[in-house]
């Protein structure tokens, strides 16, 4: 919306030494056209169209927050967008957008699901569409639903058998954790000395029975479990980090109880271990930051799993 605001005649015989910007409140959209010689004026025009208080008030750039004095104002291009903010109210730039955004109402995210689908048919840019795209993933949150009747979607192509989010990610769990084992399991065939390969053997049945006795921490996954699982308790797990690494970086997060498209990426995700298999020694990470390499590390000789012998 545009409307112009301080219409006299006066005001525009006098454009030519005036700067014309775009002035609007904090967390609003309609803009308005206010032409001033200096900031005084811009205050006083503002204000009194704006209906805020002018003690205290100040106008900033929306772009990026930078507050405007007379030396700066001068130097501005006409129609930069400004904002204006009565005492106490603060602007950071479009970062102050988001976080007005990410407070927003139920409604007010119906609207913004509305629109970006509006957006995303008529776009052509590959890269904004690629931004419109993730922007909807997570905006069509359906996580608080748990049972295959209130989020039927969610469960395409999962047995049956399967009646809530949580039971299914909990079973998703255990199967890696019983990959991974196997796996574990597997490279007995490898190791030359038959006395090592008995030993370990003899390790990796003890480790499977201790696994079975926890139902091989499926409570990783699953929601339901509290302090035990990796996700908070709306199904939001975040990144650990490489395993050289004490966190993530890119700060990577998912939701995969929240619409089918996450849940099937976060089988994308790594269980990444230095040994097998408590949360001291495992850490969930996005794909990207899953080095596929040898890890190199040396063993803790107090640390070594050994079968505790009976008195």
């Amino acid at each position: 919306m545009w409307s112009c605001g301080g219409g006299s005649a006066g005001m525009f015989r006098s454009l030519k030494k005036n700067k014309l910007v775009k002035l609007r409140r904090r967390g609003e959209s309609t803009k308005y056209g206010v032409a001033a010689a200096n900031v005084k004026e811009l205050l006083r025009k503002g204000c009194s169209i704006l209906k805020v208080p002018l003690k205290g008030s100040r106008v900033c750039l929306y772009e990026d927050g930078t507050e405007v004095g007379d030396d700066y104002f001068r130097m501005l291009p006409d129609n930069v967008e400004l904002v204006l903010l009565p005492e106490g109210q603060s602007w950071d730039g479009f970062a102050s957008d988001i976080s007005l955004l990410l407070g927003s109402t139920n409604r007010h995210y119906d609207l913004l699901i509305k629109s970006a689908k509006n957006l995303l048919t008529d776009e052509q840019s590959q890269r904004k569409r690629k931004i419109l795209s993730d922007l909807l993933q997570n905006l069509e949150d359906n996580s608080e639903s748990e049972k295959r009747e209130e989020d039927s979607d969610w469960f395409q192509g999962i047995d049956t058998r399967f009646k809530t989010k949580s039971d299914y990610m909990k079973y998703n769990c255990e199967s890696r954790i019983r990959g991974y084992l196997k796996e574990v399991d597997g490279y007995a065939s490898n190791i030359q000395s038959s006395r090592v390969r008995t030993e370990y053997k003899k390790i990796v049945t003890s480790m499977l029975e201790k696994l079975k006795a926890t139902k091989y921490n499926g409570c990783y996954f699953d929601r339901r479990e509290g302090a035990d699982c990796m996700c908070s308790g709306e199904g939001w797990f975040s990144c650990q980090g490489a395993f050289d690494q004490d966190s993530c970086s890119s700060l990577h997060s998912i939701n995969p109880y929240g619409n089918r498209e996450s849940r099937i990426l976060f089988s994308t995700w790594n269980l990444d271990h230095i040994l097998l298999f408590t949360c001291e020694n495992l850490k969930l990470v996005h794909i990207v930051c899953h080095k596929k390499t040898v890890h190199d590390l040396t063993c803790d000789s107090a640390k070594i799993y050994k079968v505790k012998k009976r008195k």
